[in-house]
């Protein structure tokens, strides 16, 4: 009975879509050529990076003699030290992400075509953030700590400038998204554009704004991290001087110390931003 109900519906299936249900050996073929030329890319870089099971062998023994260098972790009597260098870290991060969000707001305003309407003068300043946005905070660190000296004053202009470009593409995509029947309504009543963007605009993008801080507020703090090994200070170079004297167990303390860090600063930041949704 099971049979002669599965035979009807194949016989319904092709009669509504022939196509689907008897397909021919070439179509079948076709569907399978994304998935090789994908695997012929990935052995093509896999042979050009030298990637070979040897390599992993040997990186596998390396590594399980450096792991067992990491046990047990001991701060090695430098816990204050190195609590300081975690609360600069988050200094580093707070203070790049506020910039960053101080300049993207207006470069956002001018970057929306509801705000800006002129053709060519929106495609240049989007452009303008698509250029920048190709520079990684790590590439500006390094200009920046060859420019200034070491230190967290670096790091943190370096992540305020490479956060600048993207939020404020984001925060320009967040204002051309925006209800139009609250600013129709402020027009028709006379308003000009400031209480536009005041009145209709600000309230309905504000919440977008926040959370998109708070979530790059999370990214720096583990950014901030990385720029401190190029000489930008933080817990990024008491780590970086620790793996140079090979003190594996510090580095491991080290380590458990920031991913607790980075766990309590995600769950902060992930409950504020379901209360702005």
């Amino acid at each position: 009975m099971k049979t002669a109900s599965y035979d009807q519906m194949i016989v319904e299936a092709e009669s509504l879509a022939p196509d689907l249900v008897r397909r021919s050996f070439l179509d079948r073929l076709r569907s399978y050529v994304p998935f090789l030329i994908g695997v012929a890319i990935f052995v093509w870089i896999c042979i050009d990076v030298d990637i070979a099971p040897a390599m992993f062998l040997s990186g596998f023994s390396r590594l399980g003699d450096f792991l067992g260098n990491m046990f047990p972790p001991s701060s090695g009597g430098q816990l204050l030290r190195i609590l300081n260098a975690l609360v600069e870290t988050f200094g580093m991060a707070f203070a790049g992400t506020f910039l960053g969000v101080v300049f993207a707001i207006p470069l956002g305003i001018i970057g929306a075509k509801n705000i800006v309407s002129f053709g060519p003068v929106h495609f240049v300043i989007r452009r303008v953030f698509d250029f920048f946005r190709g520079i990684p905070a790590l590439v500006w660190a390094l200009i920046l700590v060859t420019a200034f000296g070491l230190g967290p004053f670096a790091g943190v202009i370096a992540l305020a400038l490479a956060d600048i470009p993207v939020l404020s593409k984001l925060y320009a995509e967040a204002i051309e998204n925006v209800d139009r029947k609250p600013i129709e309504g402020l027009r028709a009543a006379g308003c000009g554009r400031l209480d536009v963007i005041r009145y209709g605009i600000a309230p309905q993008v504000t919440p977008i704004i926040l959370s998109q801080a708070l979530y790059y507020l999370e990214s720096n703090f583990r950014n901030a991290a990385i720029l401190g090994v190029v000489g930008a200070g933080g817990i990024g170079f008491e780590l970086e001087e620790r793996i140079r004297i090979f003190a594996f167990d510090e580095v491991a303390f080290i380590i458990l110390l920031f991913m607790v860090a980075v766990a309590v600063l995600d769950s902060i930041s992930g409950h504020l931003r379901q209360k702005l949704a």
